[in-house]
């Protein structure tokens, strides 16, 4: 199973023009315990994917919401003349097809 296939929503923005954040939402329960409990979005796994040291990644489970946030420093300031993406709109994309343990 594929994380999209559980989550109801799977975005990235800008958190100011230095943090990005991305929001994983779950419209049940069960999927978002199992993703939430398996370590698919910890530190560890979010520093692999995007070349981000660990140390720099928060990841915080919301369970109220059935929510993952995870925040970490953008490659490149927004709207800088390296920034790829001003609106940090496509930074998810890695996270849509990663498989569910």
């Amino acid at each position: 199973m594929r994380l999209y296939e559980l989550a109801s929503l799977i975005r990235s923005k800008n958190a100011g023009p230095f943090t990005l954040t991305i929001d994983v939402m779950f419209a049940d329960p069960a999927g978002y315990a199992r993703v939430r409990d398996n370590g698919l979005l910890s530190p560890q796994n979010m520093a692999r994917l995007y070349g981000v040291p660990q140390e720099r990644i928060t990841v915080h489970n919301y369970d109220p919401a059935q929510a993952i946030k995870v925040s970490m420093p953008r490659p490149a300031a927004s709207g800088s003349r390296e920034d790829h993406d001003v609106y940090g709109g496509q930074f998810h994309g890695p996270l849509v097809l990663l498989a569910v343990p």
